[in-house]
């Protein structure tokens, strides 16, 4: 190798490593040092809560089955982006929650741009090259909008290793195939169905590409692929199996569909300049006008440039085919602005299950570097003619983006959105233009072949500029706050409500009208901003006081309790004070949204006595809104469920006490006569219920409840949770982990 080769190829992993390492920390010194910590929409308000209420239940010795703080109970393992089975969530189930929990994400942006490293190394064969792509995959725009959801960072940051390893299975066979399956699992347990499917449709994609070549016999290769999809499969059963049951008893039924968030069609600009049409809002982070899924998907301009260099000059049929998956992603993103996507969801129903279709830019911002890292091969070994038409063709693809700009910033200034700042996308514009000179002058010098120094520096300085390019493209998209905002209990300190609501006493309740106040409301002051929205319960920030309430913020619910949901918040004007004080609400939002006013009429959240009515599921919906609704007098049982019951009229039953724990429920109860004891928490079916021991059949009441019958006298009532589908997952996830644990012990180590 010469002194060129030498220079570029310096990145070793160990070198690379270190150098994410440090770009990492200067990016985030604040909260890798535990002075501040994540805040911003998601991260604070959906993914902190829920990892707090994870901890609580795992320093409890339980595993998180069942959330009882949030819409009136909810699944909460089989939500699948909680991430409770994913073995590095320990980092911060173990180590101090307001720092480790921002570490965990910083950790994973780390190990992601590694992924890619080692990915690009192995399509390349250029430490340089792969550098690059490391440190681009790492830092862009979507990548760093992902640390508000840590269970899509974790998930993304596994693509290229399941990528890679999955190529290393069906080409090696053996050891190979199991070290592929548990990478796979990893990603799995991460939780983030939309970039799993993406990883495994690039995975067969590429499959389909090598086999196509016939460099090997394509039966073993498919042999190898399959085994590791099998494998992958028994060794997360004990989490998908959970999900795929609450997905078919969620509102994410045959006909959901959720069309928000489409990529706009203007939406190529903001590759080139980010800041374009758009404005900075909630919690002072940069949106599109028409998205707000991802604060940004910027890639840098020099990433940009390679990728489409590569496209142009690379003669290689793995570039074209990841091109033609990018273009085809591209075009998904789009969503409801072209008549694709909309098409395919009517041949693949399935694909509605794919929420915000800008989610497919996952599939662009992880090809596009492994497309900078070809260009970057392909500039190393060019020699002779072929370097000086590659040095015209990189020139001409600068000069081309470089006018997109000043095109861009043209239109921007003189046909501008209603809140659009031209000078602030002027300046944005006009930055991004600087940094594409400053990559150019590094590209030419590369290409060139500098002496001396310049020759060990130019590559380090390509990579660091390529940092500093979407470092500074947007205000921060990951703002930070003081930890203490996230302390245990700091609500109940501050506004000490009586009654307090407690979990199996009483419950909270944000009204319509607060809940989307609390939504629209933004404070310049981001610590000032998260604490009022935590006086006001909002979203899960309940989670950290011990706060039950009606509402809440999670992905899936059982279908009865999100119409229960759509019904007290489906009109900002919704009132029904008869199903609030079944509900047991007696503290709920007043005229501010962090003041709260105490209700009197609640009842508890075990009641006995009931007289049975016998309804459909639509009428029984109904009957909660209705003036005539009494929870303490009838209760709507299913029509089904008549030969269950014997219980005609009211009778004398009372309850003498009752305990709500996590995932249980104890109630006693005296009784003259058989009676219904109906129990103010949704109804799932993985709930079971005794009496004195013996199982008795759990009904659906009032729609979306729980309800028992009972014999005459003195008895103990038990509801448990007891997911049978978790159970019979681990049983196979058990055996699936020992086959790949035996698979990998006795085969020869492999290396990268």
């Amino acid at each position: 190798m010469n002194e060129t080769g030498r220079a570029l190829n310096w990145f070793t992993p160990a070198r690379f490593g270190i150098l994410l390492a440090l770009l990492i920390f200067a990016a985030f010194p604040q909260v890798i040092l535990g002075l501040q910590t994540f805040v911003v929409r998601d991260f604070g308000f959906f993914a902190y809560p829920l990892a707090f209420f994870q901890r609580q239940c795992f320093w409890h010795g339980e595993l998180p089955f069942w959330d009882p703080y949030n819409y009136c109970g909810a699944p909460f393992l089989a939500q699948w982006n909680t991430m409770p089975l994913y073995p590095p969530s320990l980092i911060y189930l173990l180590l101090p929650l307001t720092w480790s929990f921002g570490f965990f994400c910083l950790l994973h942006l780390w190990f992601g741009g590694f992924g890619m490293y080692f990915l690009a190394r192995r399509w390349t064969g250029n430490d340089f090259a792969a550098a690059f792509a490391g440190a681009v995959f790492a830092f862009n725009g979507f990548t760093l909008n992902l640390i508000m959801w840590p269970s899509h960072l974790a998930t993304f940051s596994w693509m290229p290793w399941v990528v890679l390893a999955a190529e290393r299975a069906w080409c090696n066979g053996g050891r190979a195939i199991f070290v592929a399956a548990i990478a796979g699992a990893m990603q799995m347990f991460a939780g983030g169905p939309e970039i799993i499917l993406f990883t495994w449709v690039v995975v067969v994609v590429c499959w389909i590409q090598q086999v196509a070549r016939r460099d090997s016999p394509s039966l073993k290769r498919f042999c190898h692929l399959a085994a590791v999809i099998v494998l992958v499969a028994a060794l997360v059963a004990a989490q998908v199996l959970p999900f795929f049951d609450l997905v078919t008893h969620s509102q994410r039924q045959t006909g959901y569909i959720d069309t928000r968030w489409s990529l706009p069609l203007r939406g190529w600009m903001n590759f080139l300049v980010p800041m374009a049409f758009g404005d900075t809002w909630d919690m002072g982070v940069f949106y599109q006008y028409h998205q707000e899924w991802t604060s940004s998907y910027y890639l840098g301009i020099g990433a940009l440039w390679l990728a489409l260099l590569a496209l142009w000059k690379t003669r290689n049929p793995r570039v074209w085919l990841l091109g033609m998956v990018a273009a085809a992603a591209f075009v998904f993103a789009l969503g409801e602005n072209t008549f694709v996507l909309p098409t395919l969801r009517k041949i693949l129903p399935g694909l509605r299950l794919i929420t915000h279709s800008i989610k497919y830019l996952a599939i662009v911002i992880f090809i596009a570097p492994l497309l900078a890292a070809f260009a970057l091969a392909h500039i190393q070994t060019a020699t002779g003619e072929r370097k000086i038409a590659l040095r015209k063709s990189t020139m001409v693809i600068g000069a081309v983006l470089l006018a997109l700009i000043g095109v861009i910033l043209f239109w921007a200034a003189k046909f501008p959105f209603p809140y659009d700042i031209v000078s602030r996308t002027l300046l944005n514009g006009f930055s991004r233009a600087g940094f594409l000179l400053l990559t150019g002058l590094l590209l030419f010098l590369i290409v060139r072949g500098a002496e001396g120094k310049a020759r060990q520096l130019l590559p380090l300085l390509l990579v660091v500029t390529a940092w500093a390019d979407v470092f500074t493209h947007e205000p921060t998209q990951n703002p930070t706050v003081p930890p203490w905002v996230y302390q245990p209990g700091l609500s109940q300190a501050k506004l000490d409500l009586q009654p307090q609501p407690m979990l199996g006493q009483s419950r909270a309740m944000v009204t319509p009208k607060a809940y989307y106040k609390a939504l629209g409301f933004a404070s310049q002051n981001l610590q000032d901003n998260y604490l009022v929205n935590r006086l006001a319960a909002y979203a899960n920030c309940n989670l950290l006081d011990n706060l039950p309430k009606v509402d809440g913020f999670l992905s899936l619910l059982p279908n009865q309790a999100d119409d229960v949901n759509t019904l007290l918040y489906g009109k900002t004007n919704a009132d029904y004070p008869r199903l609030e004080d079944f509900l047991g609400v007696s503290q709920i939002s007043s005229t501010n949204i962090y003041s709260w006013r105490a209700r009197t009429t609640f009842l508890p959240l075990v009641t006995a006595g009931q007289k049975p009515i016998y309804l459909d599921d639509y009428s029984a919906w109904k009957l909660l809104a209705s003036s005539n609704f009494d929870g303490a007098g009838i209760v709507a049982l299913p029509v089904n469920d008549k030969s269950l019951v014997t219980v005609t009229n009211r009778t004398d039953a009372r309850v003498l006490n009752s305990k709500f724990e996590t995932q249980s429920v104890e109630a006693e109860v005296q009784a003259s006569e058989p009676s219904l004891v109906v129990f103010s928490q949704s109804y799932y079916h993985d709930w079971r219920a005794t009496v004195d021991g013996r199982p008795t059949p759990l009904l659906q009441a009032d729609y979306a409840f729980q309800a028992v019958q009972i014999p005459a006298g003195r008895h103990e009532i038990v509801l448990a949770y007891q997911d049978r589908a978790f159970q019979t997952g681990a049983a196979i996830s058990i055996c699936g982990w020992l086959v790949c644990l035996i698979g990998v012990s006795f085969r020869k180590r492999m290396t990268i």
